[in-house]
């Protein structure tokens, strides 16, 4: 299905040698699996995987047409479906949906404790997207003057828990306030209205807000728990090599937003219908893609920190269920043997993409 809008804007509120023979090694992989492995026979038809704009390098892989040339030659098509939020990511990868999906750290564990059968297969960038957003003329000058208020905040995302974490920090919890269940633009949305008095951030929605005469009322990028791109278990195990193309594409486009800032930039204010200077102050202050792709202690500690939270809230019956989740979570071997592609792409590739309407 190719793109029907003449815009790429997607606001949330609504070959070379080694190319040659990375391809061929992927060609030779398949004509000789055998029937010990199931799925492994089986060919993949469709790679169903998720852009976002919280998610730079699935937008700059989806502007040029890299994942779809890479896997031309295997003959696996590509189907593109927006995430609005790492819930709504979640919910598709939990679904079968999608194969592939990308959100935030703490969301993956969530999902995982909750007995979907996903693994977090790379790192994609170590942002600082969260933060607890009021209007401008707000009387809130504390996270401690926000008892008894009503925020606006997405359940099962990075900016829920970032609420709650700071929250607990000033000695407060989610039972001290008014927790107003909202996709993250709607949350936006609301506090621009006036109708909560803070909102859990999210950017590039964040920095839009911030033009807009928003304040962050409070930051801590520890509080953040990474970019993380997550599969189905039936997918790492039944296509492994499709699993590695969409890791080393995502590894071609992480060089390229390193030494591409402006041009990163540029598509995501496209995408996100932000104004060039707003999006450019996200990726380079507060994206970080000088991180290592393995999902790794870091990243663990991180989201180990949130855990908690989900018994809390009631999402996960017990600690000893996130803690299983956590031990099993991590599926490295393809962030490992990375290796970026070297994809050439087309100017026209984002309009002849293969993308999923959605009321979301």
């Amino acid at each position: 299905m190719p793109r029907t809008t003449a815009s790429h804007s997607f606001v949330a509120s609504h070959g070379s040698a080694a190319k040659a023979v990375s391809v061929a090694a992927v060609v030779a992989l398949l004509a000789t699996a055998c029937g010990g492995n199931g799925g492994e026979d089986e060919q993949l038809e469709t790679l169903n995987i998720d852009f976002a704009t919280y998610n730079p390098l699935s937008l700059i892989i989806l502007e040029n047409g890299w994942l779809e040339e890479e896997l031309e030659e295997l003959d696996v098509d590509v189907k593109w479906v927006q995430s609005t939020g790492s819930n709504v990511a979640n919910e598709n990868l939990r679904a079968g949906n999608i194969d592939v999906g990308s959100t935030a750290g703490s969301a993956a564990l969530l999902n995982r404790a909750v007995g979907a059968d996903t693994h977090t297969i790379m790192i994609e960038n170590q942002p600082e997207w969260s933060a607890l957003v009021t209007n401008g003329d707000s009387d809130i000058e504390s996270v401690e003057d926000l008892e008894g208020a009503s925020i606006a905040a997405t359940p099962a995302t990075d900016p829920y828990f970032f609420m709650a974490r700071s929250l607990q920090e000033a000695g407060l919890s989610v039972d001290d306030v008014e927790v107003q269940s909202l996709q993250h633009a709607d949350g936006w949305q609301a506090l621009a209205n006036g109708d909560v008095d803070a909102w859990a951030g999210l950017d590039p929605i964040m920095a839009g807000a911030e033009a807009d005469g928003a304040e962050l009322l409070y930051r801590n990028v520890d509080f953040n728990t990474y970019s993380v791109i997550n599969a189905t278990g039936e997918f790492v195990e039944d296509h492994p090599d499709i699993a590695q193309i969409v890791v080393n594409v995502y590894e071609q486009a992480r060089e390229w937003a390193k030494e591409n800032p402006e041009g990163t930039a540029e598509i995501l204010a496209e995408y996100a219908g932000l104004e060039p200077e707003i999006a450019e102050a996200v990726i380079t202050e507060r994206t970080n893609f000088e991180v290592d792709p393995v999902p790794g202690d870091d990243v663990r500690a991180a989201m180990e920190a949130a855990g908690p939270f989900f018994v809390e809230n009631g999402d996960v019956d017990s600690q000893e269920a996130v803690d299983e989740a956590l031990d099993s979570l991590f599926y490295t071997e393809f962030a490992e043997n990375i290796e970026a592609t070297d994809a050439e792409g087309t100017e026209d590739a984002a309009d002849e993409a293969d993308i999923e309407e959605t009321d979301e």
